[in-house]
């Protein structure tokens, strides 16, 4: 890629983000699906006309329809859990702790 099409190409994605003006993902679920009063998916259009992020969100989910109803989150495995738990703790200063938490727990790390 030129230089000139990789400053266009960062150009072009810095500002394809969500920002404080777009409507949550749900909200835009709500709008795809009918659900929102009239005026707030008149104003949800309206920001999709010229928000390129939620509009190829939008458009996202027409071509994958999401689950109604929310989705729990699984819980970590508890090994996981300590894993992390060792590594957020700084105990990956001490190596020998780390290895013994990595060995326990093989099977979770697909070895």
């Amino acid at each position: 890629m030129t230089d000139l099409a990789q400053s266009m190409h960062k150009g072009m994605m810095t500002d394809f983000c969500k920002n404080e003006d777009c409507p949550a993902s749900s909200e835009l679920l709500d709008h795809q699906n009918g659900d929102l009063p009239r005026l707030r998916s008149s104003e949800i259009t309206k920001h999709m006309a010229t928000c390129e992020f939620c509009a190829a969100e939008a458009e996202f989910y027409s071509h994958y329809p999401q689950a109604e109803g929310t989705v729990e989150p699984a819980e970590i495995p508890a090994p996981l859990y300590e894993l992390a738990e060792a590594l957020l703790k700084n105990r990956h200063s001490d190596f020998n702790s780390l290895n013994s938490l990595l060995k326990e727990n093989e099977e979770l790390i697909g070895r």
